[in-house]
């Protein structure tokens, strides 16, 4: 656990990164992520174990061919069917990974969920699994994302 004062120490260093959140109104952050270096919107999701992107955007966001096909599971008892893309580079702000893997799976329920409320579509989710190795920080007051720069 980071204490404030050691926190905003690492903020005054550069050892973390100032990411900018979207918040709308379906009580939702959005973020602006690359994935191999293609913008798009994203929700974070601290309960998603892995980063999502919609299984439709395998060309827009070039992800290599893969035959690893996997059952994912969400917080309902329905398996979810799910592929999975490695050597993937992620770019949140002036934060980046690179060879990571990412799963593809159906949002359109999500995406469908949003344009009922009147809200853009999302590209994907980024999950826990980014959030982890970033070691994240949520300021909900202010909206703000921050992970921490890799040493």
């Amino acid at each position: 656990m980071i204490n404030k004062k050691s926190f905003n120490k690492q903020i005054s260093e550069g050892r973390f990164v100032k990411i900018k959140l979207h918040y709308i109104k379906s009580n939702h952050f959005k973020v602006i992520a690359k994935i191999n270096n293609i913008r798009g919107w994203f929700i974070i999701d601290t309960g998603a174990s892995n980063t999502f992107l919609e299984q439709t955007y395998i060309e827009k966001f070039k992800l290599l061919n893969t035959n690893l096909n996997i059952k994912a599971q969400g917080a309902g008892p329905t398996q979810i069917n799910a592929k999975i893309y490695k050597n993937c580079s992620i770019i949140i702000g002036d934060w980046m990974i690179k060879r990571h893997k990412i799963a593809t799976i159906d949002l359109s329920p999500i995406n469908g969920a949003l344009c009922s409320a009147k809200l853009k579509k999302i590209d994907g989710i980024i999950g826990s699994d980014i959030l982890r190795k970033g070691r994240a920080i949520i300021d909900f007051d202010k909206n703000y994302l921050y992970l921490k720069k890799p040493s």
